[in-house]
């Protein structure tokens, strides 16, 4: 029995397969899971890369999969070629977690004796990259200058997005979702992130913690006010007034700007890290920078930016100001004469 007849098997104990092949599988997964959100995610996760690795890359019967083929398969995952773009840690674990789940059914049916995957964990990968990295990768964030050239290199129809894109640090899925009821002109300019468009869904941010209010500036706040449409209409749409497909503004829109402003190592996610490189330059403190990007906890954020932050130690000279057991006529006194000796 292949995985693809197991995960049929497993997903919906009333639908059985022996042919080596995703469509079957993932139609029982998305029966066995009622159609909900979840069920397709697991179904898109072993239709795009489990089944395709283990039936096609690493062809294996189910009791053929060892643990070095659990763990070939994470390797897989963290390959950037092979997926065409860095998966997330989180991507990986949802990835893997599908595998490790029909495993374990497979043991209890009887149809493998213990579970190859069992054990098998997605180490987090360091923020940073090691020294000698391709500086493609060690370059997460934008400079001032490379992203006054990239703007430039955006056409007009998309500039704006892409200005919001560096002011918010906005997921491509919350800003493509983003409608001008979202946004408050008020006294102190908001933006509000309720929602989110991803895989063809609208639904919420991506943790809890995407539910968020972010600041606008005032030049922002005016060039948005300037083209304010009715409440429920989205901010941002095609020329043809469709909604924005992530593909088609890589491909058609910063793909070639990257590539005119000499910066094509950038995506959609450097904005977000150029956006956090601005927010710490500003002095916005690690817990700042994790409401405005909607990170879960402060520490991610500063794992993430460590990189970003001072870490020089600057003088000292604040201190004298405050620690000090002199009254305030004799540390006058002293300061006068330090002055005189210069």
């Amino acid at each position: 029995m292949s995985l693809a007849a197991s995960t049929a098997s497993s997903a919906a104990s009333r639908s059985v397969t022996t042919r080596a092949n995703g469509s079957s599988c993932t139609r029982a997964v998305r029966a066995g899971g009622s159609g909900s959100r979840r069920a397709g995610g697991i179904a898109n996760a072993l239709e795009d890369r489990a089944i395709p690795f283990f039936d096609r890359i690493r062809p294996l019967r189910l009791a053929e999969i060892e643990p070095r083929d659990v763990k070939a398969y994470v390797v897989w995952l963290c390959d950037e070629k092979a997926q065409g773009k860095r998966l997330a840690d989180r991507t990986i674990r949802t990835n893997l977690a599908p595998v490790q789940a029909l495993l374990a059914t497979a043991v209890e049916e009887g149809v493998i004796r213990s579970n190859p995957a069992l054990g098998v964990r997605v180490a987090r990968r360091d923020a940073v990259p090691a020294a000698g990295s391709d500086e493609r990768e060690l370059r997460k964030a934008l400079s001032r200058e490379e992203l006054a050239r990239l703007l430039g290199a955006v056409e007009e129809h998309w500039r704006l997005l892409f200005e919001l894109f560096a002011h918010t640090g906005l997921r491509i899925g919350e800003a493509v979702e983003l409608r001008w009821s979202d946004i408050d002109f008020g006294a102190t300019p908001t933006l509000h992130v309720r929602r989110q468009f991803y895989q063809g869904e609208i639904g919420v941010p991506k943790t809890r913690h995407g539910i968020r209010h972010i600041p606008l500036s005032t030049g922002m706040a005016r060039a948005l006010w300037q083209r304010q449409g009715a409440p429920e209409e989205l901010v941002f749409t095609t020329m043809r007034g469709t909604r924005v497909q992530r593909d088609n503004l890589w491909r058609r829109v910063l793909k070639p700007a990257a590539r005119e402003a000499g910066v094509e190592w950038v995506g959609f996610h450097s904005f977000r890290h150029t956006c956090a490189s601005l927010l710490f330059g500003a002095g916005k403190n690690v817990k700042q920078v994790q409401e405005w990007l909607g990170h879960h906890d402060p520490g991610f954020t500063l794992r993430t930016y460590v990189h970003l932050v001072d870490g020089g130690l600057g003088d000292a000279d604040f201190l004298d100001d405050l620690v000090s057991a002199g009254s305030p006529r004799e540390l006058a006194a002293q300061e006068a004469d330090i002055a005189t000796v210069a």
